[in-house]
């Protein structure tokens, strides 16, 4: 029999997407730490356990000795959402059959995998359940799994989910395994998960497989944020679960005493983070139960990091549609619930410190003559195409929706615009992919219409010229640009003019919009080394009055660059002193 203190385990983490999970860089889901800390509790030392991601695999072929030569090899993946990604690519299934064919010790494979796997991570694609030629899938939760297949010697498991207690004490002795990370610490973001399952049964989505909502009590959470504090991470999002409102309550009803304990345990314990954001937050809730859900966003709004997103899954505005696949909110639902989120959360910080006051319009930039940040809180719209019943009226549908939204003067902070992946055990097996496959060219033309004329206005009001994104991470040049990102829930992809060093961070001021990435220059930018590529992004300077600048340097002042009465480069600009001058 195998003895646990001898054994040496790999984790490879081909990353996840699920509807309230996700796990791609710079993003750490819940699944590797819980395995790592569920190896540690059935008795494997931790400095015999080793992590690595799918793409440092890929990057450095070396590391593949770990699977060869593991006595346990644990793959950790699976997307049952489609996306598109910057920070990592998931692993591909071939990739996943390469893992257990260079495994020379035990394969185990587990997470959203277990759902089923498509020829590629795609939308408008069918899935089946396969095995991938690993030795064990774990059909229950794989943490459980990890345990049980220890404790047996490797012999074997039973596919059952673990309990409350069992995943609270695994989150806190799993945290050390972020330092595997190749992110950590300084580009890093931890999922954590309040609960799973979901109280209502729309016909596409995996959570409901789940089971009914179960919670994980406020210090236990707490308790995870101080582990992973200690082990360097500052990044965090409550993401794991289907509806942050019901947290703490029946399922269904918000609890907002809940999240008090729960936001205000994790202020205390970490009270250096750097991000707090969430992710889901179900609209019919908020309309429901309007007092408590604007309490419980009151306190979200008091207690995250600006630039949060609640994720809001209309998936259709056309009740046809809802009828078919048992969607538990209408377009005028919905529409009630962008409202009192705007009304609660849509107001910015002075960007000075954390002290805020809000806005008397939410889309307004804040008094007083402080820099713009992000709203602390706004809704994300998530639309999905392909359900039973989809029409072409369910675009124009969609579409009408999204204008009102913005006529009326709201704010959105993203569209989610995707086609349904099909899994078994969702109603949605029957349909299959047939339907997203029928009306891929009128998707196409409808996703083209929706960037051009809301997504681009929207993001205009969300992100008005002179708005200050903290802490952008250049992450990849393109074309003479350097493209980052804030860590954060959904975060703007920002351009900045010139290939500027990757891999840190800097404060950037918004000067122009695209659909769905903004353009900036470093803030405060100091115009005795400003490039000229830099100082012409910024509006009403232009490539002449930029050449100026530049000819007549060094200026001991803003104010004695001549710039014109259509610029205002005192909103964007500094003076470090001459001795930075060109």
């Amino acid at each position: 029999m195998t003895v646990p203190e001898t054994l040496s385990v790999t984790i490879v983490d081909g990353y996840v997407d699920e509807p309230a999970h996700f796990g791609v860089p710079p993003y750490m889901s819940t699944y590797p730490r819980y395995a790592a800390g569920a190896l540690v509790d059935a008795g494997v030392p931790r400095e015999r356990i080793t992590y690595h991601t799918i793409d440092g695999l890929r990057d450095e072929p070396d590391r593949w000795r770990d699977v060869d030569e593991a006595d346990l090899l644990v793959y950790l993946g699976g997307m049952t959402v489609p996306g598109k990604y910057v920070g990592g690519t998931p692993a591909e299934p071939d990739e996943v059959r390469k893992l257990a064919w260079t495994a020379g010790g035990t394969t185990l494979m587990g997470g959203p995998v277990k759902f089923g796997v498509g020829e590629e991570n795609a939308g408008a694609t069918e899935t089946e359940r396969r095995d991938l030629d690993f030795d064990f899938v774990a059909k229950g939760d794989v943490e459980a799994a990890v345990y049980d297949l220890v404790e047996s010697g490797l012999e074997g498991f039973n596919n059952r989910m673990r309990d409350v207690d069992e995943v609270s004490r695994w989150a806190q002795e799993g945290a050390f395994v972020v330092e595997q990370h190749p992110n950590h610490p300084d580009h890093l973001i931890c999922e954590l998960e309040t609960s799973r399952g979901c109280a209502y049964r729309c016909s596409f989505c995996t959570e409901p497989l789940y089971g009914n909502p179960t919670f994980r009590p406020p210090p236990t959470v707490v308790g995870e944020v101080d582990a992973l504090s200690n082990h360097g991470v500052a990044h965090f999002r409550i993401g794991r679960q289907a509806d942050i409102l019901a947290y703490g309550g029946d399922g269904e009803a918000p609890n907002p005493e809940a999240l008090r304990e729960l936001y205000g345990g994790i202020r205390e314990v970490a009270p250096d983070l750097e991000t707090l954001h969430l992710d889901n937050m179900n609209p019919i809730t908020i309309v429901n139960w309007p007092e408590k859900s604007r309490e419980g966003i009151r306190i979200i709004a008091e207690h995250n990091t600006p630039g949060d997103t609640a994720a809001f899954g209309l998936e259709s505005a056309d009740p046809l549609v809802q009828e078919e696949n048992n969607l538990n909110v209408s377009a005028e639902e919905c529409f009630e619930a962008v409202k009192i989120v705007n009304e609660e959360a849509g107001w910015r910080p002075d960007g000075n410190s954390e002290a805020v006051r809000p806005a008397e319009h939410p889309q307004a930039a804040t008094p007083g003559g402080s820099p713009t940040r992000l709203p602390k809180l706004l809704p994300g719209i998530n639309l999905l195409h392909g359900l039973k019943g989809e029409r072409e009226e369910t675009y124009e549908r969609n579409l009408e929706f999204l204008r009102r939204v913005y006529d009326e003067g709201y704010m959105l902070r993203r569209i989610n615009i995707r086609q349904v992946m099909s899994f078994d055990g969702t109603e949605m097996s029957d349909t299959g992919a047939t339907i997203a496959n029928e009306h891929k060219d009128l998707f196409k033309r409808y996703k083209k219409q929706v960037r051009e004329e809301i997504d681009n206005p929207m993001l205009r009001r969300v992100t008005p010229v002179g708005t200050v994104l903290p802490d952008v991470h250049l992450e990849y040049h393109q074309d003479g640009t350097t493209f980052g990102r804030q860590l954060g829930t959904y975060p703007l992809l920002v351009g900045i003019p010139g290939e500027l060093e990757l891999g840190r961070t800097l404060d950037v001021a918004v000067v122009d919009h695209g659909y769905r990435s903004v353009s900036g220059v470093p803030y405060p930018l100091d115009i005795n080394s400003a490039s000229m590529d830099e100082l012409e992004a910024i509006p009403g300077i232009g490539s002449s009055r930029a050449g100026d600048i530049v000819v007549d340097r060094p200026y001991d002042s803003v104010a004695e660059a001549e710039t014109g009465p259509d610029a205002d480069l005192t909103r964007f600009a500094t003076v470090n002193g001459p001795n930075q001058a060109d």
